[in-house]
């Protein structure tokens, strides 16, 4: 009996690792790395980075396609944009969830294009160069952010960035590089004017030890990642950006341009039409919270719900 498309996806997902291997070592001046029907678009082959949001994603495309009747399969896993923007370049996939703030530092560290719409507008102009295009992007963002907990944003009537003047002096944890970055401890004293800030490095990036000192009182702010489902689990308060210290994250389609089609892109934007922030934690947590739901049983699910297939 033949597999079906979602068993072959699952297969691919197990043998990922072996995948990234062989991606990171092609080259993009390799035209010979992918099948003729990948490299000329006929086959629509899916990425994805190697974490479980990535993952998700993933499979909310492959699946909103297959369910439109393209031939569609999945590479997941495969690892930094060192190894994805080759593996796109040479065929060996040709679509892939990406975060437009992110892929444009890929192309210039020293952007200054901050709101969605700069960034989506410097993208595109970017990734030209390499054959590659970005379609719409999703309201959803999955970015650093500056958060605090409910009790601490009642007490001090927190709401925005800026607020936390009120609670100077205090402690911030966050990744060690935090420190120095433009828009950690520097930018929030040369956008925002807070400065009385004691700065704390936690070494995960936002993950249970950064949430622990925060729910804890070990710091009072901290930066934990927009789509974490620590967010709801804990109560914790996000502080709005009017000033976009943080660039957008958003989600948004990244395809080659030889698999580029107007269908293709009807689809796409579809889903990029109804994924919010709040689904993405909804799912990280259906997947990486106490369910462990398969990635591809959440997308499906979702995309039911949003009557996508």
């Amino acid at each position: 009996m033949t597999p079906s498309p979602r068993l072959r996806r699952l297969g691919a997902t197990v043998v990922a690792l072996g995948l990234a291997t062989t991606l990171a070592a092609c080259g993009s001046d390799d035209p010979t790395s992918a099948p003729d029907d990948v490299a000329s678009g006929e086959k629509i082959v899916v990425g994805s980075f190697a974490f479980p949001e990535s993952e998700i994603l993933g499979e909310i495309y492959a699946q909103a396609l297959e369910a439109k009747d393209f031939d569609v399969d999945t590479k997941f896993n495969i690892g930094p944009r060192q190894q994805t923007i080759p593996a796109l370049q040479d065929g060996s996939i040709n679509l892939i969830p990406e975060y437009n703030g992110n892929l444009l530092a890929y192309y210039d560290e020293d952007y200054t294009e901050r709101s969605t719409e700069e960034v989506d507008g410097a993208l595109g102009d970017a990734i030209a160069k390499d054959k590659l295009r970005v379609l719409d992007s999703a309201e959803a963002e999955d970015k650093d952010a500056y958060v605090v907990t409910s009790d601490t944003a009642e007490a001090n009537d927190l709401t925005a960035i800026g607020d936390l003047k009120a609670l100077e002096p205090f402690k911030l944890g966050a990744n060690p590089q935090f420190g120095e970055l433009g828009y950690g401890i520097p930018g929030l004293d040369s956008v925002y004017g807070v400065a009385d800030v004691e700065f704390v490095p936690i070494e995960d990036f936002g993950g249970p030890d950064t949430v622990k000192a925060l729910v804890d009182d070990s710091v009072q702010v901290a930066d934990i990642y927009t789509t974490s489902p620590a967010l709801v689990a804990e109560n914790l308060v996000v502080l709005e950006d009017p000033e976009n210290l943080i660039s957008s994250q958003n989600i948004v389609p990244l395809v080659s341009d030889a698999a580029y089609t107007d269908e293709l892109a009807d689809v796409l934007n579809a889903v990029s039409a109804e994924l919010t922030t709040d689904d993405l934690i909804a799912l990280r947590d259906r997947v990486e919270g106490d369910e462990k739901a398969s990635a591809a049983t959440a997308a499906e699910d979702w995309l039911k719900d949003k009557g996508l297939i």
